[in-house]
């Protein structure tokens, strides 16, 4: 059997999360996330968990919008998660490489896999603090509602590598 169908760790099962802050308000765009969570969850235990965007921030400097938001990611995470932020200044991954990391990750850890993206202006330095491991997903900007869908489709593609599927074509 695979790796991905027998990942228990000290009696728990490891569970794959997306933390992201905001709902996506381009139905099209959302609607193909569902569908990539979807396939995502027939591979393994995987939550999306959105946080409600910060109120009133026309005016409010920059840092304590990091700091407000990064409070209430906070509230979502245990002490002992795998945090993974995606961030523009994190290392780049081939998707292949994602694979092997992921399928690592599987066998070596118990943790539960926290992946968080973070509002517009980053993250506070607490949450960077806590951070495990930061991966940009390209040098290129992208907005945050596409940035889902990328990384959804991604960690799709990662699980069809581990799985030898053919949706991968290297």
């Amino acid at each position: 059997m695979s790796v991905i169908h027998d990942v228990k760790c000290s009696g728990l099962f490891m569970k794959l999360v997306l933390l992201q802050t905001g709902k996506t308000t381009d139905k099209n765009l959302s609607e193909i996330a569902g569908l990539y969570t979807s396939r995502i969850s027939k591979y393994h235990a995987f939550d999306v968990i959105t946080l409600p965007d910060l109120r009133n921030t026309r005016n409010m400097p920059v840092e304590e919008q990091k700091v407000k938001e990064g409070k209430k990611i906070l509230q979502y995470l245990n002490p002992d998660d795998f945090i993974v932020l995606l961030d523009e200044r994190g290392k780049e991954y081939r998707t292949i490489e994602l694979a092997g990391w992921l399928e690592k990750i599987f066998i070596t850890s118990n943790k539960r896999v926290v992946f968080i993206i973070g509002g517009p202006w980053g993250f506070s330095k607490e949450i960077c603090g806590m951070s495990d491991l930061r991966i940009s997903l390209s040098k290129m900007t992208f907005p945050h509602q596409l940035v889902r869908l990328l990384f959804l489709e991604q960690l799709y593609r990662a699980f069809t590598i581990i799985k030898g599927e053919p949706y991968h074509h290297e």
